[in-house]
């Protein structure tokens, strides 16, 4: 829609850019970002401005704001990973996603808040301190909160995003702009796109370059894609997969951009149900949800089956030994010496890697290097880290014998419930969190397969709900069109941010145009 108004005129690039800056800043309690790249995304939107006048746009996505995590490198704009050890550092280079996207002429607002490092699920992790979610200042959510005192609803009611790419999910949810990327390596785009309403798509591992990923786990980074419906999430993913000369992992075949059908149909699939995922601690509401959402598939003709992924109940146990062993050797790279962070101690070398490394990194990322090194150590290297990555084959496998028995798509919770209350998720540690919080997600990037958030509800405290779609390796054209289906079917509601209404009204009229494509 936004993209028709551009070519028709009835919006400029830099009009638009100036609308969404102009949101940012009224929105600023999220904490949704970290760097707000004013003066670069303006002069982009002018540039995009010129190319419109040439009647010759580079494409849907020339003069349209987009938001980058801050794990993803960008040259002459800081890129911090929500660590003090990153603080000021600037790449010289951009990552692939990003000058792709920017080669199709969007204009990039800015990088977005996240767990330190994206170790995390919740986005309360970082440096630069938790981000809020924009439901948490919905009409909707307002109306089901009943807080004790006008103070009290301010500053202890409100509710996390999720995590670790919260910054992304909540800049999209608050039309702050109208993708964003965000990082997934074991449910980190879509744990925070089901806890903000937004839609949140993992590509198949290697459809999508890593290079200028700062990378936390090399064998599951997933650049992820935010947006606010499925449609644009394939715009995107058009403009972003393929080969990468820099990237020896991604796939070697020409990608093809695909356009979802206008009206899919379903009748023809099976949906497998995966018993396993009847977890400890889903909440009866997503049980609900899920099994309304099953009902839909059946009554449009499509082959409803309950199938079994034997070994999903190891593979939390799994993913975090693979996790911190990969991080123990990630993290070695920040040294002091070449980049980043260093520390004044100077008595010898190994006291200025050790204070740096303490000054630099916080308790989470120091804790998963140890737990890393623990499971690498020659004693422990094959009963932890060689037999996790047999699981994790094991893993794969049951994927593969599903999809092999004629299984189109596997439909699941995403989270196991609707965001809780800040005060509420940091009495736990983040360790525990994570365990439970990529419990339904972190399958799937064992497995390297693709998987997508749809917002399907309102939970009753008025916070929103997702459930998961996992597909074929390499087959999102059609994940995406079942998710495109469902996405028709469940009409999900428009978050109604009342404050931001008040501040902001004709930038909050305009934004309502949710999506670009």
């Amino acid at each position: 829609q936004v993209s028709s108004a551009l070519k028709e005129g009835r919006v400029t690039p830099t009009e638009l850019c100036q609308r969404c800056l102009a949101l940012i800043k009224s929105t600023r309690f999220l904490n949704a970002y970290i760097t707000v790249a004013e003066e670069t995304a303006l002069k982009q939107a002018e540039e995009s401005e010129k190319r419109y006048k040439r009647g010759q746009p580079l494409g849907v996505l020339d003069g349209i704001p987009i938001a980058v995590k801050d794990n993803f490198n960008t040259a002459g704009i800081e890129t911090t990973c929500a660590s003090n050890m990153l603080k000021g550092y600037i790449s010289p280079y951009n990552a692939t996603v990003v000058q792709k996207l920017l080669d199709q002429g969007a204009v990039l607002l800015g990088k977005t808040n996240l767990d330190e490092f994206a170790m995390g699920s919740g986005s309360t992790d970082g440096v630069f301190g938790p981000v809020r979610n924009p439901w948490s200042y919905s009409r909707q959510y307002k109306e089901k909160s009943v807080p004790k005192s006008h103070s009290e609803d301010e500053e202890s009611n409100w509710v996390i995003t999720g995590g670790s790419s919260g910054g992304s999910a909540a800049a999209v949810s608050s039309f702050t702009c109208f993708a964003a990327l965000g990082s997934d390596t074991g449910g980190s785009t879509r744990n925070p796109a089901a806890h903000c309403g937004v839609v949140g798509l993992k590509p198949t591992y290697g459809l999508i370059s890593r290079h200028g990923l700062i990378p936390l786990v090399n064998s599951m980074d997933v650049p992820g894609i935010l947006t606010r419906c499925v449609d644009d999430a394939a715009v995107v993913l058009g403009s972003l997969a393929g080969h990468d000369p820099k990237d020896s992992t991604t796939i070697q075949d020409n990608f093809k951009p695909f356009e979802l059908p206008s009206l899919p149909d379903v009748s023809k699939l099976s949906i497998g149900i995966p018993k396993e995922y009847h977890a400890p601690g889903l909440s009866s509401e997503i049980l609900a949800l899920w099994s309304k959402a099953a009902d839909l598939f059946k009554n449009a003709g499509a082959k409803v089956i309950e199938v079994s992924l034997p070994h999903t109940r190891y593979s939390i146990v799994c993913y975090h030994v693979l996790c911190t062993a990969e991080v123990a050797s990630n993290m070695a790279r920040f040294d002091g010496l070449e980049y980043g962070h260093r520390s004044d101690m100077n008595k010898s070398t190994e006291s200025m890697y050790a204070a740096t490394r303490r000054e630099g990194f916080n308790d989470v990322v120091r804790g998963r290097i140890l737990s890393g090194n623990y499971f690498l150590l020659k004693q422990n290297y094959e009963n932890y880290f060689i037999k996790a990555q047999k699981v994790r084959r094991l893993i794969a496998n049951d994927f593969l014998k599903v999809f092999g028995s004629g299984v189109d798509t596997l439909l699941t919770p995403t989270t196991l419930s609707d965001a809780v209350p800040y005060r509420e998720f940091i009495k736990e540690d983040n360790r525990t969190r994570s365990a439970q919080d990529d419990i339904l997600t972190q399958a799937a990037n064992m497995a390297g397969l693709p998987a997508i958030n749809v917002p399907t509800a309102l939970s009753e405290r008025g916070l929103p709900v997702g459930l998961q779609f996992i597909g074929r390796s390499f087959q999102e054209k059609q994940l995406l069109t079942v998710a495109k289906w469902f996405e028709k079917q469940v009409k999900f509601p428009m978050i109604q941010l009342e404050e931001v209404k008040r501040h902001n009204h004709d930038v909050f009229q305009h934004q309502k145009s949710a999506s670009f494509s």
